[in-house]
């Protein structure tokens, strides 16, 4: 006989999955569909290699376009890769998608939605065994303080892309359109996520045995502490700004919405 777990003498013998009344799935099914229509979406305009570029906003998931075949004025500083001749978004795209695929929420939402491990609190799992993230494919989620680090450096990217966003056709600065709007929301909403990152108050608050002698640290740290409780909302948010700020630009590279306004 069992001396611990469910089967422990003593225990409740239940044979429901669960008594919650609840419609607990409702929260991981939702999940769910959000999730594939990102990576759906995602997957077709990395892809597709067009109607990315449109002066003076370029996509999120081109930035920074580092091959010879951008289209003009796309590229990235003046050493682009010539020998990439597939699509030019699949040499950066995957820096975001390991951020948010190894990161701390997202692995709870994912976990629960789509392996149902479990998909709700006091609801059983259907897997028999947890090994950990100790093997294939859970181990790369121990790479999520260097996705991180890389992470941050599109942001700075992205956040020029935003600033060189003010200005017109003709290079001249004070142009502020639809675009220039969307592209800075998106940068500021993307920093708000890496900023907020368990990774981030672990980097700047980590291996501290007394704040008193670390006052700036410090600081920062309880800033960063209080973005922290607030993790899960930009990664919502900043998920759907980079869908928008990329659907802008297509819209207006395939030439679906024109205007003085764009």
């Amino acid at each position: 006989m069992a001396t611990t777990g469910i089967e422990a003498p003593g225990r409740a013998q239940i044979g429901a999955k669960t008594l919650r009344t609840d419609r607990y799935w409702v929260e991981p099914f939702l999940t769910f569909l959000a999730l594939t229509a990102f990576v759906v979406y995602s997957a077709w305009r990395v892809f597709s290699n067009k109607y990315y570029f449109y002066e003076p906003y370029i996509s999120v998931y081109y930035s920074p376009c580092l091959s010879d075949s951008c289209v003009p004025g796309a590229g990235f500083g003046n050493t682009p890769i010539s020998f990439w001749k597939m699509s030019p978004a699949l040499l950066t795209a995957w820096i975001p998608l390991a951020f948010r695929f190894t990161c701390y929420y997202y692995r709870k939402a994912y976990y629960r939605a789509f392996w149902m491990s479990p998909p709700a609190c006091a609801v059983a799992e259907p897997h028999g065994k947890y090994t950990g993230e100790r093997r294939l494919p859970l181990v790369l989620n121990n790479v999520h303080r260097y996705a991180f680090y890389l992470g941050l450096v599109l942001n700075v990217i992205l956040t020029y892309d935003a600033i060189l966003a003010f200005r017109d056709h003709e290079g001249n600065w004070g142009h502020v359109g639809a675009g220039t709007v969307i592209l800075t929301v998106n940068a500021a909403c993307l920093w708000l996520y890496s900023l907020s990152c368990h990774s981030c108050r672990n980097a700047v608050g980590g291996r501290i045995t007394h704040f008193s002698k670390h006052p700036v640290r410090y600081q920062m740290w309880t800033v960063i502490s209080k973005l922290n409780t607030h993790h899960m909302r930009w990664a919502w948010v900043s998920l759907c700004t980079v869908v928008l700020a990329d659907f802008w630009v297509y819209l207006l590279a395939s030439g679906t919405v024109t205007g003085s306004w764009v």
